[in-house]
């Protein structure tokens, strides 16, 4: 049997006297397939900083001839796709898996392709779903570590963008074949629901780290609607069930998924899924669309979940006030009025004029922050996601899947930037309180919780966030706390209180990252985990990166993050409990892994 590319690679390395220590970035990133758009108004040079992940041109050519193999192929319900090959993956991407949602199917849900399209061949730069393009004011993080944050894929919204987006893209190893039964991981991208795409992220590095371990994995990423074109409510689309869009793509994805995955080798039966952000609420809501009930054709359409910093987002109906307010300003910048033959109307017009029309209201690092526009929202006259998610667990109507849940210790930081106007107290408080408009006591809550946030401006909010930095950091007399209770309350406490409603029924495994600690004004901040989880992270993280990727693929494989073993420097990662002490956590730390009780601010 002819040897993996893998070991090829370590055999030219051997006779070429090329000494692979000296060589940890092989394995191909995203990069050359990827057209960003930078947030700041301006791209700093990059910082030279040597990434895990970055190939060396000269390295790659030469490896190129001796690694190339027929190009793959995969049949399936629709057609033949031709895939590329490369270093033992195989990458199939811009697969169709839904009917273009263009002309009469904008802003209604996606349909399932009941046709024929032949032969395609695999795009490395398929179409990404519209993208709401926003300004991030950056004066205020010091460019020397700007260039660090901004490639970060929070602040990356593609270029090359239509909406004939609904794609996927599948890479796996190349052995595998229509027999291999190997399980599967389904990406759902982040972005604040307002941004987001599969180029982005490429899997081939994690992949190849499933290999590595004799634990072969096959990644699936989906494309689905965000912003205006995929979560726009109000009670016009209300009225026809046309709503959460996004959500309803995603999950028309892994109903594909159920149908296909087994020609590229991959078992329908063994599906994880895994988001980052906004698709880490994703991964938490599919757990209760349907009231819990996630099959297809009889069968689980997934047997696990892994969420990267989001869970909860408790939300008023598709036809509450402001949802209505955020229809009513997209129909009336897009000139189509707020009357009865609107939302027609919105369907109508040019794609520039619907796209200009969403970014009418405020984005995730404007001033309202994550009191974000475009989120699912409940639709009560529809089943698919009837109420607001935290009232199915506390009924357990929710699908009894194992979990892997955490977040980044400042996750707040990131979101508190775009703040600057807020520098009192009493600002503070009634900026929270607006959060809450149904809630009559949002004053008096928010007030109670700010007090033990104590604000200290003088001494610069040495109890904010980027938490144990002391007086350093606080870029204006507020920012600090904002970022704490910013980041605690969406993201810390919605964690606990998500896993205090499952614990009991489900296995679940927490974390917390802090290992960019250092990191000046922002810390462990906001999706800079991606970076690490994906192999892109700085040199000095390779720990990190490979600790996580082994967890991640010991539970795509076996729904326990332990089953591949935890010999040095990975450690034994506890279930979260109640039954024997204080829950634990695994800490990601910047140079080791170990485990904290999960009760840090627990009096906020």
């Amino acid at each position: 049997m002819a040897s993996h590319p893998l070991h090829q690679l370590q055999d030219l390395q051997r006779r070429t006297g090329t000494d692979e220590n000296a060589l940890p970035c092989v394995r191909p990133r995203k990069t050359d397939e990827l057209q960003v758009h930078w947030a700041s108004s301006t791209r700093p040079q990059p910082s030279g900083r040597p990434k895990i992940s970055t190939m060396r041109t000269s390295l790659l050519a030469a490896l190129l001839a001796a690694l190339a193999r027929a190009a793959p192929s995969v049949t399936i319900q629709n057609g033949t796709i031709v895939g590329t090959s490369l270093l033992g993956v195989d990458s199939f991407k811009g697969i169709p898996y839904a009917k273009p949602p263009t002309g009469t199917l904008r802003l209604r849900p996606p349909q399932t392709i009941d046709t024929s399209y032949g032969t395609i061949t695999s795009n490395p730069d398929p179409l990404a779903c519209p993208q709401f393009y926003e300004q991030l004011s950056t004066s205020k993080i010091p460019e020397s570590i700007l260039a660090e944050v901004l490639d970060s894929p929070a602040f990356q919204v593609a270029e090359n963008t239509g909406e004939d987006c609904l794609t996927l893209s599948v890479q796996r190893p190349s052995t595998a074949t229509s027999d291999s039964k190997l399980p599967v991981v389904f990406w759902i991208y982040g972005g604040g629901f307002e941004f987001g795409s599969t180029n982005i992220y490429d899997g081939t590095d994690f992949v190849t780290k499933s290999i590595e371990l004799g634990a072969d994995v096959i990644y699936v990423a989906v494309n689905y609607r965000v912003s205006g074109f995929g979560f726009l409510a109000g009670s016009e689309l209300a009225a026809e069930h046309s709503t959460n869009l996004g959500l309803r793509d995603q999950r028309l994805g892994l109903q594909w998924v159920a149908d296909n995955i087994a020609a590229f080798g991959g078992d329908p039966d063994s599906v994880v899924l895994w988001g980052e952000s906004a698709g880490s609420i994703s991964v938490f809501d599919h757990t209760v669309i349907n009231g819990g009930d996630n099959t297809y054709k009889g069968k689980a359409l997934f047997r696990g979940g892994i969420m990267n910093s989001g869970s909860i987002v408790p939300a008023d109906p598709v036809t509450a006030p402001q949802a209505q307010t955020i229809y009513n300003a997209v129909s009336t910048a897009a000139g189509c009025g707020t009357g009865a033959n609107s939302l027609e109307c919105l369907r109508n017009v040019s794609y520039s004029t619907f796209l200009a029309a969403t970014e009418s209201v405020p984005g995730v690092f404007g001033y309202r922050s994550l009191d974000l526009s475009y989120l699912p929202r409940p639709d009560p006259g529809d089943n698919f996601f009837a109420q607001s998610p935290e009232l199915y667990l506390k009924s357990g109507e929710y699908a009894k899947v194992p979990v892997i849940i955490g977040d980044e210790q400042d996750e707040g930081t990131l979101f508190a930037l775009s703040l600057s106007y807020i520098t009192a107290n009493a600002e503070v408080i009634n900026y929270l309180a607006s959060y809450f408009p149904n809630n009559a006591n949002a004053h008096r809550d928010m007030t109670e919780i700010m007090a033990t946030y104590p604000d200290e401006p003088l001494l610069g909010q040495p109890h904010g966030s980027p938490f144990n930095t002391g007086s350093l950091n606080n870029i204006y007399p507020q920012y600090k706390r904002l970022a704490a209770v910013l980041g605690d309350l969406t993201f810390t406490l919605m964690r606990r209180y998500y896993i205090s409603l499952i614990w009991q029924d489900v296995n679940v495994w927490s974390y917390l990252n802090t290992y960019f600690h250092g990191t000046p004004v922002l810390g462990t901040t906001h999706a800079l985990d991606v970076l690490v989880d994906y192999g892109d992270g700085p040199l000095e993280l390779t720990l990190n990166t490979n600790a996580v990727q082994e967890y991640y693929i010991s539970f795509i494989n076996h729904l326990d993050p332990n089953s591949l073993g935890t010999s040095a420097p990975l450690i034994e990662w506890p279930k979260w409990s109640h039954s024997s002490g204080k829950p634990q956590l695994l800490d990601f730390g910047a140079t080791s892994l170990s485990l904290i009780t999960d009760d840090f601010r627990s009096s906020s």
